[in-house]
């Protein structure tokens, strides 16, 4: 007898649901989040599971590595392109574990990528990166309009950067000399966190072929590079490179029928790192390269100039992924004619 696991994760608990060919509850029961009480459970099973289902949420990596790691098979549910659960009044954990476990049984479970454990944290440290270069800039505006408010005086953004601590005084006077002191200091420890990070990923990220290929296109340097290839992990798991601009929110997503608007869809599906990769490297690319830059000033004169700037980056997208499937250097003219 073939059996179906589903498990609805939270955030401290997990409930473990186990069907069998009929959809009749085999096992079913709240567990704590904790590794060897939810392996040892299934370990009763191991030998008829299809396989087990998890949710994707925020907390996945512990519970899909350990599982894998334990021999099992587990697929990892897109909770966002699940249908809605058919003539359902009531719901509960129990209910929504089950329906993992049915969904599975049916083979008409949408799955979701399953990063390769070995680069995930690479890929999380550029994350933090990001982060924490946002968190700079907040800082950085914030100390250039505090100057501006309290001394009428406009700094530039490089005087903002080379401003040393002990200069403030010439700008800030007490009380609210505290707030820019402490607003300098936080940023030049950001700068010091930014720099030991982009350090660490130089020594542990082995020079690859694809991080080479992406930087071949104009807009792309090695941070925007690298941030492409690990949030792809293979790009194999993209059917076309339509999907690809999608997954990386570069098309839109308005419902047209019959020529006339009938709304949009979830802006927000895709993957917001790979997004802002592609909408640099767009900005960019149309400040450099003429070709480009012809391109966007022609959509540009027919559209917002964010729509505009979208516009190439769907271009950078799909020639990124093409790129990357035949192992070929970026052709502008191929891309932009």
């Amino acid at each position: 007898m073939t059996l179906y696991c589903g498990i609805d994760l939270h955030g401290n608990n997990s409930v473990v649901a186990v069907l069998d060919e009929s959809d009749q509850t085999v096992y079913e029961k709240r567990l704590a989040n904790d590794l060897a009480t939810i392996v040892g459970v299934l370990r009763t099973y191991q030998a008829e599971l299809a396989a087990c289902v998890v949710e994707s949420t925020y907390n996945w990596y512990w519970l899909v590595d350990g599982l894998m790691e334990a021999g099992f098979k587990v697929q990892l549910a897109h909770t966002s392109a699940m249908p809605q659960y058919a003539g359902l009044k009531y719901s509960n954990d129990f209910s929504d574990a089950r329906q993992l476990a049915h969904l599975l049984r049916l083979g008409i479970l949408p799955t979701g990528y399953i990063y390769p454990k070995q680069e995930r944290g690479l890929r999380d440290l550029l994350r933090r990166r990001l982060l924490l270069v946002r968190q700079r800039t907040l800082h950085h505006l914030s100390l250039q309009s505090l100057i501006a408010r309290h001394s009428g005086q406009s700094l530039s953004s490089n005087q903002i950067k080379k401003l040393k601590r002990q200069q403030l005084t010439a700008y800030l006077s007490p009380p609210i000399l505290l707030a820019g002191q402490i607003t300098h200091q936080a940023r030049c420890w950001l700068d010091k966190a930014i720099d030991r990070i982009e350090k660490e990923l130089q020594q542990q990220i082995t020079p690859r072929e694809d991080f080479q290929l992406l930087q071949s296109v104009p807009g792309i340097g090695p941070v925007l590079g690298t941030t492409i290839a690990l949030e792809i992990g293979t790009i194999e798991r993209f059917a076309s490179p339509g999907n690809y601009a999608s997954y990386a929110r570069c098309v839109k997503s308005e419902r047209i029928s019959n020529g006339k608007y009938k709304g949009q869809g979830n802006k927000k599906n895709g993957n917001k790192y790979l997004a802002w990769a592609f909408m640099e490297a767009a900005h960019y690319a149309a400040i450099w390269n003429p070709q480009i830059k012809r391109y966007y000033q022609r959509k540009q004169a027919k559209a917002h100039v964010l729509v505009a700037k979208k516009a190439v980056a769907n271009k950078l997208a799909r020639a990124c992924y093409h790129m990357l499937k035949r192992r070929e250097v970026f052709d502008v003219t191929r891309a932009f004619r």
